[in-house]
């Protein structure tokens, strides 16, 4: 599917290929290409027929996968992005393909996802106009969007790392072990992700930097931002990592102390058994064995082992 919205004086007109004539003719207007599930043969020529566009990139952007990546050609910047789908609001995200190719002249975006906010932007400049918009300034808006997408999810699991933290300590479980391992590993995901846009965008400022463009703060701020983001999803993980090392820290404590428990019941009754069996043999000279007093005598002597035996173990506070 190819849309098109040509941006002259203000206003904006949407329709099908033929506003390239009319975008050609007017050298003070702007115009706007989305592509969505397009053959990737038609969508290659058209854009290089069209645009010009570099052949690496196109192929780039037409990928399912690939990491983030920014470059900078002689007529327009070229900016892929990881953007998160409709329906990831959590850790446990998808994320979609976003390719923008802006000039002074021409924006593209190519993705393989519905973008619902790229389309709110589209019905905005539909319906309103395109006053002081340009291509970068529309790249900006839609990078700023996948900043805080990104900075949502990441703000809400602080609050759920406090809830579990406390949660552990009072009554560890493996429902909670297995819901930290899941964060750790979609974090592990979020992080790397986040490194190359701090990678791509700190490049992206440094270019506008240079040629002292306008839209220079705008990058500024979403660079500032991205970065901290990596940060927290580098500080989370670390404090996952720890949550997990305590849970099984106090499951190995725990353990331990049933170990011993039952170390010190075995002692207790080895010397127990060991006079039992004694008693148990079929000798007929076995001493007090006769004695009307022999059981008594029996049961007094086991007593006073396993009395003098928990005494000894309170006193080296094992017990």
């Amino acid at each position: 599917m190819m849309q098109f919205m040509l941006c002259h004086h203000n206003t904006t007109q949407v329709g099908g290929a033929e506003l390239l004539q009319q975008w050609r003719e007017k050298a003070d207007s702007w115009i706007w290409v989305e592509l969505f599930d397009e053959p990737a043969v038609d969508e290659k020529r058209f854009l290089q027929q069209q645009f010009s566009l570099d052949s690496i990139a196109i192929d780039e952007a037409q990928r399912d996968r690939h990491p983030p990546n920014f470059q900078r050609f002689d007529e327009y910047i070229y900016l892929l992005l990881k953007p998160l789908d409709a329906e990831s609001n959590s850790l446990d995200f998808s994320t979609l393909q976003l390719a923008m190719f802006a000039s002074e002249r021409f924006l593209v975006t190519r993705h393989n996802k519905k973008s619902p906010y790229l389309s709110k932007l589209w019905q905005q400049l539909a319906e309103n106009g395109c006053s002081g918009a340009t291509p970068v300034s529309v790249v900006s808006k839609m990078c700023k969007r996948v900043a805080e997408r990104y900075g949502t999810i990441l703000l809400n699991l602080e609050q759920r790392l406090d809830i579990i933290e406390d949660e552990l300590f009072d009554t560890p479980t493996d429902t909670l072990m297995k819901e930290l391992v899941g964060y750790n590993t979609s974090l592990r995901k979020m992080h790397r992700i986040l490194s190359y846009y701090v990678d791509v965008f700190a490049r992206l400022r440094q270019q506008l930097h240079e040629t002292s463009h306008h839209q220079y703060d705008d990058f500024d701020d979403i660079y500032a931002r991205i970065e901290r983001f990596s940060s927290l999803a580098a500080l989370y993980q670390s404090v996952i990592t720890d949550l997990i090392d305590a849970y099984i820290s106090l499951n190995g404590h725990k353990l331990n102390q049933i170990m011993k428990v039952l170390t010190i019941v075995t002692v207790i009754f080895v010397p127990l058994s060991l006079l039992v069996g004694i008693y148990g043999m079929n000798f007929e000279n076995i001493p007090e064995l006769k004695n009307r007093n022999g059981y008594y005598m029996l049961l007094t002597a086991m007593a006073s082992i396993a009395a003098l035996l928990l005494f000894l173990f309170r006193k080296k506070r094992w017990l």
